[in-house]
């Protein structure tokens, strides 16, 4: 059994080959998706820009945290039905739901993004946002860090893999969201961020075309987001 194959097999059927499907939206549906996401994208960025301008420790970060995901969550289930998708079994002779194969790819994601880490912790003009934009875990409760990481991880795909990618004309869905879930992040002052955001958004918009449903990018996204919470604090003080 060759890795490389293997793993360029598990890629193209995460990532490429999409399922066969047949969901169709009726018109005034579109048009609902259209508004609501229109709406729900300006008031999930105000939220997210107030949340993070409080000082770490600070409990209204927790209120802030916790409306940005009820932002998401409500604008998503306004715009209209979800799916949450199937993925190609491991033998490629049928389909399942997309567990597995989102954890495996979270996995690796988290991987790739820790190795990035022993990068960025040498150079202290990239390292210093991501320093301050982890003091909210540091200072705060990590329990309800990690929470608040799981859940906004799960209402962030509903929305922009669910509602958003819905309401996009099919040829550009991916590249659409995946610009549009990092231009989000810029009111947050973090430029890693906002590379980290285009590269999830690019994976679980393309595990999303594949499976045609937001489980699989949810799976993926809160694999990857609460081990970079876990992770990445310890591994960037031990490099001190």
């Amino acid at each position: 059994m060759n890795p490389l194959t293997e793993l360029r097999a598990f890629l193209r059927a995460a990532l490429v080959t999409p399922v066969p499907r047949d969901q169709r939206d009726p018109a005034r549906v579109l048009r609902r998706r259209r508004w609501a996401a229109g709406v729900t994208l300006v008031l999930g960025a105000a939220v997210l820009w107030w949340s993070l301008q409080l000082r770490p420790g600070d409990p209204l970060f927790y209120v802030g945290t916790g409306a940005l995901a009820a932002t998401w969550l409500i604008g998503a289930l306004v715009a209209g039905p979800l799916y949450l998708g199937r993925a190609h079994t491991r033998s490629g002779t049928g389909y399942a739901r997309p567990v597995v194969q989102s954890l495996a790819l979270g996995g690796l994601l988290l991987a790739i993004f820790l190795a990035g880490a022993l990068l960025v912790a040498q150079v202290p003009v990239l390292r210093g946002p991501v320093d301050d934009l982890l003091d909210h875990a540091r200072f705060g409760s990590l329990a309800l860090v990690l929470l608040i990481t799981m859940v906004n991880g799960v209402a962030e795909e509903i929305f922009f893999r669910g509602a958003l990618y819905a309401a996009i004309p099919q040829r550009w869905t991916v590249a659409v969201t995946t610009v549009v879930y990092a231009l989000t992040t810029i009111v947050v002052g973090v430029p890693l961020l906002v590379l980290a955001a285009a590269c999830l958004g690019l994976v679980c918009g393309l595990q999303r075309r594949v499976t045609g449903g937001v489980l699989g990018p949810v799976i993926t996204h809160v694999t990857w987001s609460t081990g970079m919470l876990l992770l990445l604090p310890p591994l960037l003080s031990s490099l001190r």
